[in-house]
């Protein structure tokens, strides 16, 4: 892990020499485009979308200036999404979860589906390759939205509350109250850990998790540390359920109109903040774990194999024929790639 991060950083730093070396004057626009986003600054998430917004700015020598709305000040998950498919919003962070609600699209939802992946090249091989290509065609088609890129936000694990309990099993989860994002495809990845999944925005979730409203989330460790929300739950389960991602996009519309050159270095822009968000998280999640069992969490390390037998048996009874098989498809990627 740490020759990874070594090799990530140097390239990041390389790019960053490359595109920041010499400033561009300050030209008049010929787009100024809003970026929305729920999470707060001290994000990777947000960090990476500035780093976006700069080299945007720079690759275009001013003429494409990108503003990040952040902390949900424009809009919600939900409104962020909807905004952009309807041209209200130029741009703002999406997923596959997301997308299967609200374009709707329900199939894609298998992309974000927990145990999909074995780890973060695995995941790379299927949403840069013609899986992922098959998907986003459909996304651009039916919702009017281009998917830019796909940004690492981390290994989401269960973080619960003291009334939760000691959680090594999926029957340990039995009637816990686990909030999980509102839309049907993150509902299926909490029953399918065998929790009770409870809709929360993630605005009022560290206040979810104080009041009892909750008793346990499921995000990355980096979100949990910028949210703080260790200082109102108990313990840390590294289930590693979900590799999760977002999805920068643009609005077809505006994406169409315009000029070929703006829309490489925005796609150039992208990659270079994936780069940046990728480097982030992969550092923190080698760092934290530390830090939260300082501040007093348990860490537990649980059967991770009875999760997995409780979700593919979950899948395999209550999803599609279809949609499974594309699941199974997915999975033989990573079999694929490591029985070489």
């Amino acid at each position: 892990m740490i020759k990874k991060l070594t090799v990530l950083f140097f390239a990041l730093t390389f790019v960053f020499g490359a595109v920041f070396a010499v400033g561009a004057q300050e030209v008049e626009p010929d787009y100024v485009l809003t970026y929305a986003d729920v999470a707060s600054p001290n994000q990777p998430q947000v960090k990476a979308a500035q780093t976006f917004a700069d080299a945007v700015k720079e690759l275009t020598d001013g003429k494409v200036v990108v503003e990040i709305a952040h902390s949900g000040t424009i809009a919600d998950q939900t409104g962020q999404i909807t905004g952009v498919m309807r041209g209200q919003i130029d741009m703002a962070p999406g997923g596959p979860e997301w997308f299967a609600d609200l374009v709707p699209l329900p199939e894609i939802s298998v992309l974000a589906s927990a145990y999909a992946y074995r780890n973060i090249d695995h995941l790379y091989q299927v949403m840069n390759g013609p899986i992922g290509k098959r998907y986003w065609d459909q996304v651009r088609e039916q919702g009017n939205m281009v998917v830019l890129d796909t940004w690492y936000l981390g290994a989401r694990q269960l973080n619960l509350t003291e009334s939760a309990g000691e959680v090594r099993t999926p029957e340990d989860l039995e009637g816990v109250r686990l909030r999980m994002p509102g839309s049907a495809a993150w509902l299926d990845v909490g029953r399918a850990l065998g929790a009770q999944p409870t809709p929360v925005d993630f605005g009022e979730l560290y206040t979810a998790l104080d009041t009892g409203t909750v008793e346990g989330q499921d995000n990355p460790l980096p979100t949990n540390r910028a949210q703080n929300f260790h200082e109102v739950t108990d313990s840390i389960v590294l289930t590693e359920h979900f590799l999760s991602v977002i999805n920068p996009t643009i609005n077809a519309d505006l994406w169409e109109e315009m000029p070929e050159d703006y829309k490489q270095a925005i796609i150039k822009a992208a990659r270079i903040g994936r780069m940046h968000m990728n480097y982030m998280v992969l550092q923190q999640e080698a760092e934290l774990l530390g830090f939260f069992s300082e501040e007093g969490l348990n860490i537990i390390y649980p059967d991770k194999d009875a999760f997995m037998k409780n979700v593919t048996e979950y899948y395999r009874k209550n999803q599609p024929k279809e949609w499974f098989e594309n699941y199974q498809e997915i999975q033989a990627v990573g079999s694929e790639m490591y029985s070489k």
